[in-house]
């Protein structure tokens, strides 16, 4: 049986040392052996996150996370602002829908960033907003938001807490919590982070903590509180993803070795690769490169193939699973994960392969093309052109 080759926005690949690590024989999440390791693990990641505030570990996916995010700083009835860019940005809107607050939803054509001028022209005229909500890197459409900047906005404009949903990127896109002002932000195990689905992490200022401690919540499983005070004892409330920690210990180590910085600057160089290589072949992308996403591109269907004929044939023949597109781009784009455990090889393999389906496909192009243009980031990179000699 032939293994995909999963290039996904998630789950993403799982490093060896990762699986191996996740076989460790389990142990009381009350013994003082856990204890260690939630300790170890809380410090280690902290900078992904850039932030010196504990990380808060639920044994969940992203999106209770989100909702934990929300549920515990808003209360019924009170102001919210919610940017959404994608399908993600719109979970946001739905969760907070659904706990009764009252939303002001700032909308972004799909395919674009929201800018500076568009959130401050969206807060001026509103009041006594308690949150804004965005997304970091939106996965439906490979746009990453300037988070650091849209920050400045939100402090300039209100008094609001800044939560930020950076499920598929933490871990490969540089984050600076602390500096850039961000009041919560989590991120999910599935993504860049190199782990099966099942684990959220969660980082929380010492002004959401204030706001979380005034709200009145009325979560039981995802009180934060709850998490806060069991992880001054270096524990859970409830049963945590024992053996998706351990696989943290292991991610903390590849990326501890491989350096973060050079971490964040492959997804970058991987991103470029992909890019050039869909460009050279006359395929388009949704995104501009301004605002173009590290772990995730957004490809447009090529001209004159049935996507979804396409994407199956790659599935079948070569091995090689992408996702399609979300909502009302589904037909229409079809979505490149290179985030993780994704490096230059990957993506020239992946290249290559689409290549072999576009000519199963009679699709008109230079047969190489892709590859030449993808090997031509990558040279200029590795010779100290690019990010990576800086």
């Amino acid at each position: 049986m032939y293994t995909n080759i999963l290039r996904h926005p998630g789950p993403t690949p799982i490093p060896k040392k990762v699986q191996l690590a996740m076989a460790h024989d389990i142990y009381s999440h009350r013994s003082g052996d856990f204890v260690e390791l939630y300790r170890e693990i809380n410090k280690r990641v902290k900078p992904l996150f850039g932030t010196k505030q504990d990380i808060i570990l639920l044994p969940s996916g992203g999106t209770a996370a989100l909702e934990a995010a929300a549920v515990n700083t808003v209360s019924p009835g009170e102001d919210v602002a919610v940017i959404t860019i994608g399908a993600f940005g719109d979970y946001f809107v739905g969760i907070c829908e659904k706990y009764n607050f009252n939303v002001h939803k700032l909308a972004i054509e799909w395919g674009e960033a929201c800018t500076e001028e568009m959130l401050a022209d969206f807060l001026k005229p509103l009041n006594n907003i308690k949150a804004v909500f965005a997304t970091y890197n939106e996965t439906s459409t490979g746009i990453l938001n300037p988070i650091d900047k849209l920050a400045k906005v939100v402090h300039a404009h209100t008094d609001a807490l800044f939560i930020v949903d950076g499920v598929s990127c933490i871990g490969g896109a540089p984050a600076e919590m602390d500096e850039w002002g961000i009041d919560i932000l989590v991120t999910g195990s599935q993504k860049a982070m190199m782990l099966p689905p099942g684990l959220s992490l969660v980082s929380v200022s010492e002004k959401a903590w204030r706001a979380i401690e005034e709200n009145k919540t009325p979560s039981y499983y995802l009180n934060l509180l709850s998490y806060r005070d069991w992880a001054e004892k270096g524990m859970t409330p409830n049963t945590p993803a024992i053996t998706l920690i351990y696989g943290l210990a292991a991610v903390c180590d590849l990326i501890e070795e491989e350096g973060f910085d050079q971490t964040i600057a492959r997804h970058a160089l991987m991103r470029d690769m992909v890019r050039a290589a869909m460009r050279s072949l006359n395929i388009g992308l949704l995104t501009s490169d301004e605002f173009a996403s590290p772990t995730i591109t957004t490809i447009l269907t090529p001209e004159g193939l049935d996507l979804d004929d396409f994407l199956r044939h790659l599935k079948k023949e070569y091995h090689l699973d992408f996702a399609g597109g979300l909502g009302h781009l589904q037909g229409k784009v079809f979505r490149f994960g290179h985030m993780g455990y994704c490096f230059p090889s990957d993506v020239l393999q992946a290249v290559s392969l689409i290549e072999a389906g576009l000519q199963d496909f009679n699709y008109s192009f230079e047969p190489g093309a892709g590859i030449k243009a993808a090997q031509k980031v990558f040279l200029e990179w590795d010779r100290g052109t690019g990010p990576l000699s800086q």
